[in-house]
């Protein structure tokens, strides 16, 4: 698939943004006046900004209110719906904290629920695709909510709650990429079913269906070179979870707290590249690009 900037942006800060959400709602921040305006005022910069940059990767974001009315089919409605309550929820929840001091808990644990709901739809959007493979598997979500969670964890100074996640986080990236380099082949799928021709006997490219590119090469078919690839997951497991945990392990101090942030941020963005560049859609078989 082709890894648009603005959909990267939007995977990435919108689950930091609602992985903090979810830790303010849950009580592990309960931060009051001014304090408490800043911690709400960072994850909703993360979250909105990241929904908002969604928007541009639409062909028509003058249309995009209208998903709203597809909840019963459509995992894109259901996030949007998901995102909108959360984020009025927790502006209730946050304006107890910041103008009367007050806990009001049912709005908290509303709000966390809500977050972590909004995480799982946007990783659903993913999941659901029979098209591609690599991203038809619990892995998917289980790999959005545990970066949103340890991300949050990260950036609200949850120390022990940041180092459990991220490992898990590390371990289950490097599983879904194992089993997830073979899931095209053993999906069953291939030219001959691509094509539909596989009733006539062996089928094999003989020349691409046209001359040019076209709307399904740009947007559905990306080839990563091996080599690049590897390396762009040390970087990415570097960045993101052993330079983090590193900082977390040293003595507290804000300038390895702001570096660990950073690490892990400059990490996921490099992982959901390679979310996106790696998945193979099927539609690449028609074009011999598989």
């Amino acid at each position: 698939m082709h890894p648009a900037p603005s959909v990267i942006i939007f995977t990435t800060f919108s689950g930091l943004g609602f992985g903090l959400l979810f830790w303010l709602g849950v009580g592990a921040l309960v931060p009051t006046g001014l304090s408490a305006f800043i911690w709400f005022a960072i994850a909703y910069i993360f979250a909105v900004g990241g929904l908002l940059a969604s928007t541009f990767h639409l062909g028509h974001p003058e249309r995009a209110v209208k998903a709203f009315s597809q909840w019963k089919t459509s995992w894109l409605s259901r996030e949007g719906i998901c995102a909108v309550a959360t984020l009025i929820i927790m502006a209730l929840y946050g304006a107890g904290l910041v103008f009367a001091g007050a806990r009001i808990g049912i709005f908290g644990w509303l709000g966390a629920a809500g977050a972590i709901a909004t995480v799982f739809t946007t990783s659903m959007i993913y999941a659901q695709l029979k098209t591609v493979p690599r991203w038809k598997h619990w892995t998917t979500p289980a790999l959005f909510l545990v970066l949103s969670l340890g991300g949050g964890a990260l950036l609200g100074g949850q120390v022990i709650e940041a180092l459990i996640l991220l490992l898990i986080a590390s371990s289950l990236q490097f599983y879904a990429w194992v089993t997830g380099d073979t899931r095209l082949a053993q999906s069953g799928t291939d030219m001959a079913s691509a094509t539909g021709l596989g009733h006539i006997g062996k089928v094999r490219a003989f020349e691409p269906p046209h001359t040019g590119t076209n709307y399904l090469m740009r947007e559905f078919i990306h080839v990563v070179g091996r080599k690049h690839a590897q390396q762009l997951r040390i970087i990415g497991l570097g960045l993101a979870f052993a330079l983090p945990l590193l900082f977390l392990l040293l003595p507290f101090n804000h300038i390895f707290a702001a570096l660990a942030v950073l690490s892990h941020v400059a990490g996921v963005l490099t992982l959901r590249w390679l979310f996106f560049a790696e998945a193979e859609h099927v539609v690449g078989l028609y074009y011999g690009k598989r």
